[in-house]
């Protein structure tokens, strides 16, 4: 791989990882923090949404973000010609 392969590769990276870390943040500290007052007000399985995603939301959308990375950088590395055969 070239030094200017290299280099698109790990912008490449390194953007997915910040939009994810980006989305994460948002989920567990913005929805089930900041936000939560504003979210009570709506009902999800028994409790409010703002509870709902300080337990549970931001978790889920962990583990969402997971198999999602997981997905893009097989793509990434496809395109790139680093994927293992």
């Amino acid at each position: 791989m070239s030094d200017k392969s290299a280099s698109a590769y790990w912008a490449a990276n390194i953007r997915l990882i910040t939009i994810c870390l980006v989305i994460w943040a948002v989920a567990s500290f913005g929805l089930g923090i900041l936000l939560r007052p504003l979210l009570s007000g709506i009902p999800v399985g028994g409790t409010d949404l703002g509870f709902w995603f300080a337990q549970q939301g931001s978790i889920l959308t962990f583990l969402v973000l997971i198999f999602f990375y997981a997905a893009r950088m097989n793509k990434i590395d496809r395109e790139f010609g680093v994927d293992e055969q």
